[in-house]
């Protein structure tokens, strides 16, 4: 029998199902001189939205600017990977990634703009304030002049030392076939104190960990391990930068001096010496959490929590020093309250990532796995109903930032995913899906 869409809308539905009808029904607005990806909406309203942009690495990502297009991106956000950290972004460059951005494989126009930098990365000299460090602080505000004349106003960074992103399986199968993103807290243990056999490291986990990860470990063929040591070491997405083992024990050793308190300094001392270029030229640095946020290898963490927020936004207190809210890697911490955060550091935020994770064991640091973005131990309609409010009182003060860029963060691999082979936790499908979603559940409650 046909229920027709009045009966149909009276039935149960999942989630996803619900998400897409009401993106469908009523799409984002787009700024002005922006791609419209969409007709407009059938009741436009003057409220902002967030503005939802899409990761992508270049000619090499396996996802292109036309599936980023058809995904329903509005604006791109990406970086110059090739080049090495610490060395300067040209204008020459740069230019050529816009284009890049801006064209379509067959020459047409995208529509589509490079709108947000991920990353413009840290160097190690900077983090340990050894070598050339001064070098790099000069050639990181050049980049800074460079990106600003090409009209880039957004600027994300992180400050993990050695390691960025660390996930111990980067595709663990799930329970509906697809696979996804992981961080096993016992196989990590088994690769610091088995594989990676660093000083000490058993006296990093409490005793009972330490036996199963020697369990785990002598479980291991070496095929496993080989996959387990490259899973760990994979470091920043896209990155120039990739360690072998002996490259990574030669990275530890540069800390070994170096506690929280003091590459906290070091971050502010970054900071006081970018920031107020930042601030002259109309920029907005926004710092990525630590992922995942709690200390690794025997190595200090400073983003981790408000409270580290708090600290290094009150030391460099400008708009230009600012957040990327990064609600998978701060989720999988269970003391930190995303929405309440989005609250307190509202004004600050200049960058949304939004994931979810579930964490499998309890406490901190524990094992966690990468979930759908409605699902997971994070409410993600309540983040975005404070983004919302957040975008709000923007719009109220006048602020020209009152739209916040948005990038579904990581994704699962499903259907063809599962074949194309692209960049780990930045699938096709799998971030379309998380997009769909999360712009169903911002409209629903604009």
């Amino acid at each position: 029998m046909s229920l027709g869409l009045a009966g149909c809308l009276t039935q149960p539905l999942p989630a996803i199902m619900l998400a897409v009808i009401v993106a469908l029904l009523f799409p984002p607005a787009g700024a002005a001189g922006h791609h419209r990806w969409v007709a407009a909406a059938p009741f436009p309203t003057a409220e902002p939205s967030m503005r939802h942009v899409w990761r992508w690495f270049g000619p090499v990502d396996k996802v292109t600017i036309a599936d980023a297009r058809q995904a329903g991106a509005q604006g791109i956000v990406t970086a110059l990977h090739h080049v090495a950290n610490g060395a300067v972004w040209t204008p020459v460059e740069i230019a050529k990634r816009q284009r890049e951005v801006a064209t379509l494989p067959g020459g047409a126009s995208s529509g589509l703009a490079w709108e947000v930098v991920e990353s413009l990365p840290v160097s190690e000299a900077v983090k340990t304030q050894t070598g050339v460090f001064r070098d790099h602080f000069a050639a990181y505000r050049t980049s800074l002049e460079h990106l600003a004349s090409a009209g880039i106003e957004v600027v994300c960074y992180n400050f993990m030392p050695v390691l960025d992103w660390t996930r111990t399986d980067l595709a663990w199968r799930v329970a509906h076939g697809g696979t996804t993103m992981r961080f096993d807290l016992v196989a990590f243990a088994a690769f610091d104190i088995h594989v990676l056999k660093r000083p000490g490291a058993a006296e990093s986990f409490d005793a009972a960990l330490v036996e199963a990860a020697a369990e785990r470990f002598a479980a291991l063929t070496e095929a496993e391990r080989d996959t387990l040591a490259r899973s760990v070491s994979a470091g920043l997405p896209g990155s120039a930068e990739h360690w072998s083992l002996d490259g990574l024990r030669t990275q530890l050793g540069l800390y070994g001096a170096i506690d929280a308190d003091r590459l906290r300094r070091n971050l502010v001392d970054f900071l006081s010496e970018v920031v107020p270029t930042a601030e002259r030229l109309g920029l907005r640095l926004c710092c990525h959490p630590d992922d995942p946020p709690f200390p690794l290898l025997g190595l200090p963490r400073v983003m981790s929590t408000e409270a580290d927020y708090a600290a290094v936004l009150a030391a460099v207190d400008s708009p230009a020093n600012g957040v990327t809210l990064c609600t998978g890697s701060l989720g999988a911490r269970p003391d930190n309250d995303l929405p309440g955060m989005i609250e307190r550091l509202g004004g600050r935020i200049h960058f949304l990532h939004l994931r979810n994770v579930t964490r499998e064991t309890t406490g901190t640091p524990c094992t966690f796995h990468e979930a759908e973005h409605l699902d997971g131990d994070t409410d993600m309609v309540a983040v975005i109903a404070a983004v919302v409010r957040e975008e709000k009182r923007r719009a109220a003060q006048g602020r020209e930032d009152a739209q916040i860029p948005m990038r579904p963060d990581h994704g699962q691999d499903i259907l063809d995913d599962l074949v194309r082979g692209a960049q780990p936790g930045y699938p096709a499908i799998g971030r379309l899906k998380g997009l769909a979603e999360l712009r169903g559940v911002e409209r629903a409650l604009r």
